[in-house]
């Protein structure tokens, strides 16, 4: 009798083993420079699963957990190694009571602000606005930072990025409205990239087709944005100039031709300290270094959305449609 107890335990411990390893992705190395980012061949884990469309993932150091959306269902979850995925704030980017939004009304990228507040791109409600409550206390109960350019309504602010200044950046497809860019309601008739300080947005570009992920390089002199158009699946790049003004417009990397056999499109992405660029897009997670040579990819079989580093850039987490995985760079 013991020996079958014995038994059984073991095939117990093996399958929990086994679940908790499962990986979906590999890695590809193409630059002999992705050693010093990726050591050996760590695994592309599933931590935490059953998302609609997962999105927008940011590590919280202080609380040693990954805050991310679930755009869907209008949630925001939080991961932590001991207790697995929880509903963090719900509603988290839609607080009215219309019917009229997309299936998207949810938050889509999150962020901190210089004060350590939790900052919502909000589909829904169209604004970036600021969670008001503690982080170890959440609530839905929000201060607009912005929700309009020249007095008409954002369409649905996507993703953002903080200056050390206190300006924030942001991109404005049409995600969120239900019939996205033929929706009645749309105010604004392009998809920009805006910058805003103290409270009033300012046209960065008006040029791309869906602008969707935004970052800087080290030095915050230039803008990585992300399109996530499959006619035009490419990462751009913007110098300002100190007034704000755009120089020198360029593809960063074109991608376009990678749509047509893996899922995916440019979408969120992050900067390590180093300029290295971990950027969602055909395939999984692509890495460049800063002047845009592709040194490798995570390649996830589902499409990704975001990443966000952690441990001091050791480890990336990657939300991938109903997955989140985490990917352990280096030691």
């Amino acid at each position: 009798m013991k020996t079958l107890f014995y038994i059984l335990a073991i095939v117990t411990l093996i399958s929990c083993a086994q679940k908790e390893m499962k990986t979906i992705g590999t890695i590809e190395r193409i630059d002999p420079a992705l050693d010093a980012i990726i050591q050996g061949e760590p695994k592309v884990e599933v931590i935490a699963e059953g998302f609609k469309w997962s999105e927008g993932p940011i590590w919280i150091k202080e609380q040693n957990l990954l805050l991310f959306s679930d755009v869907p269902t209008n949630t925001i979850y939080k991961w932590t190694a001991e207790k697995g995925k929880e509903v963090y704030l719900t509603p988290s980017g839609y607080t009215g009571t219309s019917t009229h939004y997309s299936n998207e009304p949810g938050s889509n990228g999150i962020t901190l602000n210089s004060d350590g507040k939790l900052v919502l791109c909000q589909h829904g409600d169209r604004r970036v606005a600021l969670m008001d409550a503690p982080l170890t206390a959440p609530e839905a109960k929000f201060i607009t930072l912005v929700d309009n350019y020249q007095g008409k309504k954002l369409n649905s602010p996507n993703d953002a990025v903080f200056r050390s200044n206190g300006d924030l950046f942001l991109t404005d497809p049409p995600y969120g409205l239900m019939k996205q860019e033929n929706d009645s309601t749309r105010e604004i008739p392009f998809q920009g990239v805006f910058k805003v300080s103290n409270g009033v947005a300012s046209l960065i570009t008006d040029s791309l087709t869906r602008p969707n992920g935004i970052a800087f390089l080290p030095g915050e002199k230039t803008l990585i944005v992300a399109n996530s158009d499959p006619g035009k699946a490419t990462w751009y790049a913007f110098d300002l100039l100190e007034n704000d003004s755009v120089a020198n417009a360029r593809i960063f990397y074109d991608a376009t031709e990678n749509t047509k056999t893996e899922k995916g499109l440019p979408d969120g992405l992050k900067i390590d300290k180093q300029g290295n660029v971990f950027a969602s897009g055909p395939g999984g997670i692509w890495i460049f270094n800063k002047d845009g040579k592709v040194l490798g990819k995570i390649k996830i079989s589902e499409p990704t959305s975001n990443c966000a580093l952690a441990d001091d850039d050791k480890t990336l987490y990657a939300t991938s449609n109903m997955y989140v995985v985490r990917i352990k760079l280096r030691d």
